[in-house]
């Protein structure tokens, strides 16, 4: 176990979902293990894509956590609706605030190992030039394939923009000492871009607090719902990447069934769009991020739970929220094409209903299906999985373990 490490990452405590909430859950855990531990982070701001209220109008500002954790928090601009250029913006602002960081922990006892957490991918720049000074080995994690989504998706122009891009994530990935990511075709794709290896570093749940409920049916008094109805829940970010606009058009067709209520819970900067989208519809419902001590019960109340993608970024990033769901046995209904390892975990194991992306004929109709047929088997089967596959003490001690 190293004794000493420091992380970079823009995204970290007490962010709930995405990849700060991976990243605050490893810190704690290597608290846990006795490491004394050192981050390098953005004041939080997603996904609401604003600072929050307590940490607005600082500059810079160090919290330490416990005797163990200490986090430097960096001012970084953050647009209210972010776009290519924008996000490109916003993430320089960060390397370069937390570069005058990595500046002062030069004069500090070494590490024993730097971990750098991606996107932005070129965070890793920061972890290399830490390591020619002190010599401490660079371990890049990549949450998302950050390039290839935003050529994908067509977030940047011009496209020779990318060439320099690529050239540079390139670099940073042969140099690293280590190299992980969370899904076998996100280490697929890392693998042809460069010739080394990368290794599997899963995202985890902690099934000791996501659990099966029973008699979830009485919880659904508890946000306005009645025991006979059918919850179809969308829960996390709300971005480009998820196509929620179809959501809302499938929902004007299944206004005939009375019982079917989609909930949308969660924010970002198309939140807005997709309110105004649905002001005329009485089966849309919008909530906020539920917290921590109510969402188990919250995800216990949904009949089915949607994981979306667009088709274009459908192995480019893994769905956060993913792990979650599997641990409370959750019926997820995923969109995903069939050369992805999101529709290969789903179809292998058996733990969910995979549809084609941006077919919203087959979505309305799996909702349906999904609403009105016995999946008893593959809730249980998504629950034992999360246990045996996602187990979150395992995986991390077999990572920080080398």
């Amino acid at each position: 176990m190293k004794k000493r490490v420091l992380v970079i990452g823009i995204n970290c405590l007490p962010e709930l979902t995405g990849i700060g909430r991976y990243t605050g859950e490893m810190l704690e855990w290597l608290g846990e293990q006795g490491c004394e531990t050192t981050m390098i982070t953005a004041f939080p701001y997603y996904p609401d894509w604003k600072v929050e209220k307590p940490y607005r109008n600082f500059f810079y500002r160090k919290e330490s956590r416990s005797q163990l954790l200490s986090i430097y928090r960096c001012p970084l601009y953050v647009p209210a609706k972010p776009g290519g250029m924008k996000r490109m913006i916003h993430e320089a602002t960060f390397f370069l605030s937390a570069f005058l960081v990595v500046c002062r922990l030069l004069f500090r006892k070494k590490y024993d190992l730097c971990m750098v957490v991606a996107p932005p991918f070129h965070l890793g720049f920061l972890g290399l030039f830490y390591r020619f000074f002190k010599g401490t080995p660079v371990h890049y994690h990549v949450q998302d394939l950050q390039i290839d989504a935003a050529k994908e998706l067509k977030m940047l122009k011009p496209d020779w923009i990318f060439s320099i891009l690529f050239a540079l994530e390139k670099r940073i990935l042969k140099k690293s000492d280590l190299v992980s990511t969370i899904s076998e075709g996100m280490r697929k794709k890392l693998l042809a871009k460069v010739q080394r290896q990368v290794m599997l570093f899963p995202n985890w749940v902690d099934t000791d607090l996501y659990f099966p409920v029973d008699h979830s049916g009485s919880l659904k008094s508890r946000w306005g719902f009645q025991p006979e109805d059918q919850l179809v829940l969308y829960s996390g970010s709300i971005g480009e990447k998820q196509g929620l606009d179809a959501l809302i058009r499938v929902a004007r067709e299944l206004q005939s069934y009375p019982k079917i209520r989609l909930l949308i819970c969660g924010t970002g900067p198309y939140k807005d769009h997709l309110v105004q989208a649905a002001d005329d519809l009485e089966n849309v419902y919008f909530f906020p991020l539920q917290k921590k001590e109510v969402f188990n019960d919250f995800l216990n109340i949904a009949t089915v739970h949607l994981v979306l993608q667009k088709k274009d970024a459908s192995d480019l990033v893994m769905p956060s929220k993913l792990t979650t769901i599997l641990a409370v046995g959750g019926l997820v209904l995923v969109t995903a094409n069939e050369d992805t390892s999101l529709y290969d975990v789903i179809t292998r194991y058996n733990i969910g209903v995979v549809i084609p992306p941006e077919d919203e004929t087959e979505l309305k109709n799996a909702i349906l299906d999904c609403c009105s047929k016995d999946y008893a088997l593959e809730r249980k089967r998504a629950r034992e999985f999360a246990a045996t596959a996602l187990n979150k003490e395992e995986i991390l001690h077999q990572i920080f373990s080398r």
